[in-house]
C-alpha cells in the first residue's frame, strides 16, 4: 500500500493500514490533528468551528486505522477533483 509522508494511504485500501511509520507505532493525538489539518488545507477545505470540533474529536478518538482511512478519503477526493478539473 502506497502512503504519503504522513502514513496516509494514497490509493484504494484493501487491508487495514497498520504501517505508520512502523507496525505497532502510531502518532499521538496532536500529530493526528496536524495530519488532518494538513490534508484539509491541501484539499482546500475551509473549516468552521464545528468542523474543527469534529476534526479534533476524530483525532482524539479514532484508532490509527480508522483515522488513516477517513483522512485518505479526503485526500483522494481532493486529488480526484484536481484531476477532473484538468
Amino acid at each position: 500500500m502506497q502512503t504519503n509522508e504522513s502514513g496516509i494511504p494514497t490509493g484504494p485500501i484493501d487491508r487495514e493500514p497498520l504501517d505508520y511509520p512502523a507496525p505497532g507505532v502510531y502518532p499521538d493525538t496532536d500529530r493526528k490533528a496536524e495530519i488532518l489539518t494538513d490534508v484539509f488545507r491541501a484539499a482546500g477545505v475551509e473549516l468552521g468551528e464545528y468542523d474543527d470540533r469534529i476534526a479534533t474529536w476524530l483525532a482524539q478518538t479514532a484508532d490509527w486505522s480508522t483515522f488513516a482511512v477517513v483522512t485518505s478519503w479526503v485526500q483522494r477526493a481532493a486529488q480526484a477533483g484536481t484531476e477532473d478539473a484538468r
